[in-house]
């Protein structure tokens, strides 16, 4: 996982939080509020409704756009927590099992 291209945070964008309560933990960016901050929400500790406002030193960005909330927030300004929840478990999953062929063919 790279930080994207040239470091410029996407809308629908995955990240990873490297500091604060929420180490280690995804969201996406439903905002970009000026070129140090960002919006982030997960749909469920952090709802659409109460985003994460988050310095961008703070997070990894990770070389993935959810097209669905890209979609979604460029088309109604607006994303629904389940949308939020399904992206983020969707690229977790297809990590995990990335992760766990990588692992079968190396041991």
């Amino acid at each position: 996982m790279n930080d994207g291209e040239s470091g410029s945070p996407r809308i629908g964008q995955l990240v990873q939080v490297k500091r604060g309560r929420e180490l280690s933990q995804y969201a996406i960016i439903i905002d970009i509020l000026d070129e140090k901050f960002v919006l982030l929400a997960d749909g469920e500790k952090r709802k659409f409704d109460r985003p994460k406002k988050k310095n961008l030193h703070h997070v990894e960005l990770i070389d993935y756009v959810s097209p669905e909330v890209e979609k979604s927030l460029k088309e109604t300004n607006r994303v629904t927590n389940g949308k939020l929840r399904f992206a983020i478990s969707k690229f977790v999953n297809e990590l995990l099992a990335d992760w766990k062929k990588g692992d079968s063919l190396n041991g």
